[in-house]
């Protein structure tokens, strides 16, 4: 079955854009997309690979070497001049999200390396994409052991595989495209700048062109092949263009006045280091070839700004992605030179000066619908805005960790037993995976070696003397908050502070690849105002909008806590959760309001649970440590969830023992 064409997906111009330029110059860096689901991301990336020229490659070289400018170190090697060689055509190779590490870098013979002492290496997917696409869908579930995988290939062009004393390299250069759903959790930041250029992908909202997509998508799966053939001649003209500007891109030109304004508008945009100035120039060489030109003009700068830049300018992970148009344009208006001509003295029309240099300005003040200044009360008669209490600064904030040793996803919290990390012991006999202990596996075979007909120096070792290290990492949990947004927390300010600190919470589990959930409780109920994600973006926006007031339903939080957590250990066994409680310890709602939460809180009493005290000022009632004692959890001040804080109140502490 032939796949879809890529000239029958509708619409997305910038994403055909982008895919193009990153198939014309390579060392562009590849595409990230991003978009809601069923937007046919994965179907274009997928099409891509059927425009691709083919590579040219070394006869019998699992590594794909060019014949004429071959690898010294590959490991088929070394290739003399005039091997003979074949043209095969480019791949697109998928990298499954819950794919080993074993099968992207590739494996070794353990049982050949032993017995005979040679390097049998088995070429993992990194080496089947050199020179092609590597396409990861739903690159933001990644695991991070593979992240930091296509991180080392990325940045060195080289996969390098060092284990068991044996060490093996190979080139693997290629464009790496990946997809992903925002909602389902954004990239890790190191990944996210390897990615040259990223493209926002939404279903259109005009009818015609729906309807025209599922028509085409219906033709397709009545008849692939048919379907393909009605776009072949549509689909061969655009690979012939891509070819065309493959060979005209060495010799399109970037002049100095380019690079300034490559340079400036990066600069505009605050991004950080060197790399969105390199890549904009790039894409801009590319953008010139693609559109036939010599030399790269404003209009290759502004096509490339509009690409590479969007992701770099993030200040922090919750940030949404985007470059202003008014922004960018006024950025490269700016770095144009300025017009040769006689010298103006004046500032405004006529000479005179104009209102930005203290000159008259019209009648009427300030310009009509400008925004009033900052502390300024809007004019008129209306009634005052409203008031909305939103989080300050985000800080450093403690480490807070699941009691005991898991089995969970991998990630950067609490300890657990994973397939990375180091090693502590040796797997039972019975366990076959993971990776080898030398040890262990030569001391299972040593014994058997007479029984066997050993001879000679090599060890004869079987498959069943394979032993398998076990090893200790870490890993991600479910963090869920359950945050207070009683009256009393309104006042003086105080939720500011909460949030302030849990939205520092958050940023602390995305870093560490958790989890997150968020209830709240006010007036006669609790809410789950977040079911279990990996979006913390989705958690920081919904804490951004929590109301308070009402009362204190202390007792119906904790239950939807736990109903929560009870749910989730079904859905999710292996995550263990910790559970964030965000009160001053007052139950206020209902009858019985101080024995119902004790009650309630008898059913987190196996959860590693982190009582937040919320409460402030000199008379103190100490209510949330009561709590913490009743959930046999650790109580946690409000001014010491920051990490420096907790510093601070060590050092003071061991002063006064000194």
């Amino acid at each position: 079955m032939k796949p879809y064409p890529f000239t029958a997906v509708v619409g997305m111009p910038d994403l055909r854009l982008a895919l193009v330029l990153s198939s014309i110059s390579p060392a562009v860096g590849g595409v990230l997309v991003r978009g809601e689901k069923g937007t046919a991301k994965s179907t274009m990336v997928r099409a891509l690979a059927g425009l691709l020229p083919g590579v040219d490659v070394v006869d019998g070289c699992r590594f794909s070497c060019d014949p004429a400018t071959p690898d010294p170190a590959c490991p088929d090697g070394p290739h003399a001049a005039g091997l003979p060689a074949h043209r095969r055509p480019a791949r697109l190779v998928e990298l499954p999200v819950g794919a080993a590490e074993d099968r992207v870098v590739g494996s070794l013979n353990l049982e050949k390396a032993l017995a005979e002492g040679v390097t049998d290496y088995q070429p993992g997917l990194l080496a089947a994409a050199h020179r092609g696409l590597l396409y990861v869908d739903e690159v933001n579930l990644l695991h991070d052991h593979l992240v930091d995988t296509l991180l080392d290939a990325a940045a060195m062009g080289r996969a390098t595989v060092e284990r068991e004393g044996v060490s093996v390299s190979h080139a693997a250069r290629f464009v790496l495209i990946g997809t992903m759903n925002p909602e389902e959790g954004e990239l890790r930041p190191q990944l996210l700048d390897r990615f040259g250029l990223t493209v926002e992908v939404a279903s259109s909202r005009d009818p015609e062109q729906r309807v025209e997509v599922v028509r085409r998508r219906l033709a397709y799966e009545a008849d692939p092949d048919g379907f393909a053939d009605g776009y072949a001649a549509e689909d061969s003209a655009l690979a012939a263009e891509i070819e065309a500007a493959q060979r005209l891109l060495p010799s399109v030109k970037l002049p100095d006045e380019a690079l300034r304004q490559i340079a400036e508008v990066c600069a505009s945009f605050e991004v950080d280091g060197m790399r969105a100035d390199i890549v904009t120039a790039r894409t801009a060489v590319a953008h010139a070839a693609w559109a036939g030109r010599d030399e790269v003009t404003t209009e290759d700068i502004r096509v490339a700004a509009r690409l590479a830049l969007p992701h770099r300018r993030r200040r922090n992970p919750f940030d949404a992605p985007g470059i202003s148009e008014e922004q960018l344009e006024q950025a490269l208006e700016d770095s144009q030179p300025p017009p040769e001509g006689p010298d103006d003295d004046g500032g405004g029309p006529g000479g005179g000066p104009g209102p930005d240099d203290g000159g008259p300005v019209p009648d009427g003040g300030p310009s009509e619908g400008a925004p009033p200044s900052p502390g300024e009360a809007p004019s008129g008669n209306g009634s005052s805005p409203q008031k909305t209490v939103n989080a300050g600064d985000t800080f450093r904030a403690r480490v807070f960790r699941v009691k005991g040793t898991g089995e969970g996803e991998r990630g950067r919290r609490s300890r657990a037993i994973t397939d990375t990390g180091r090693t502590i012991g040796v797997q039972p006999p019975s366990v076959r995976d993971g990776r080898p202990h030398l040890v262990a596996t030569i001391r299972a075979a040593a014994p058997h070696q007479r029984a066997r007909g050993r001879s000679g120096p090599g060890l004869e070792v079987r498959s069943p003397d394979l032993r398998f290290a076990l090893r200790e990492g870490r890993e991600g949990n479910l963090v869920l908050f359950c945050v207070d947004a009683s009256g009393s927390m309104g006042a003086r300010a105080r939720m500011r502070e909460v949030k302030t600190a849990v939205l520092s919470l958050l940023l602390d589990a995305y870093q560490r690849r958790d989890k997150v959930g968020l209830v709240t409780f006010r007036g006669a109920d609790a809410e789950l105002a977040l079911p279990p994600t990996i979006s913390v973006e989705a958690a920081a926006a919904r804490l951004d909008g929590l109301p308070t007031g009402g009362r204190t339903p202390l007792a119906e939080g904790l239950l939807e806590a736990a109903r929560v957590l009870r749910v989730e250990s079904i859905r999710d066994p292996r995550r263990r959760p910790l559970l964030v409680l965000v009160t001053d310890g007052r139950a206020t709602s209902g009858s019985d309001a101080v024995a119902r939460a004790k009650a309630a809180a008898g059913l987190l009493t196996d959860v590693t649970t982190i009582v937040m005290d919320c409460e402030t000022g000199r008379m103190r009632l100490g209510l949330a440590a009561e709590l913490a004692g009743h959930l046999g959890a650790e109580h946690v001040p409000l001014s010491e969830v920051a990490a420096e804080s907790l510093a601070s109140a060590v050092r003071e502490r061991t002063g006064r023992a000194a």
